[in-house]
């Protein structure tokens, strides 16, 4: 499977806390068809950001890397 060049994260689990390796990325909520507007989002130098939909609060995880996440599993991937 391939990956986004920006991270896009999924919340299905509906974890309130999602780390991430990543500071701009990509939020759609649940996975299609229980998705929100897909929406880009940018941390900046605050390390952390809640998506406007799904009040999901994303935090910045010193060594992760980009396209990882705590809990594990919320990066959505590409079909091949």
């Amino acid at each position: 499977m391939a990956e986004h060049a920006t991270p896009h994260f999924h919340n299905d689990i509906g974890a309130r806390t999602i780390e991430i390796g990543a500071t701009r990325f990509m939020c759609c909520g649940a996975s299609a068809p229980f998705d929100h507007p897909h929406v880009f989002l940018d941390m900046g130098d605050d390390g952390e950001i809640v998506c406007p939909y799904c009040s999901t609060l994303f935090r910045r995880k010193d060594g992760l890397k980009a396209h990882e996440s705590i809990p594990a599993g919320c990066l959505v991937r590409e079909a091949d």
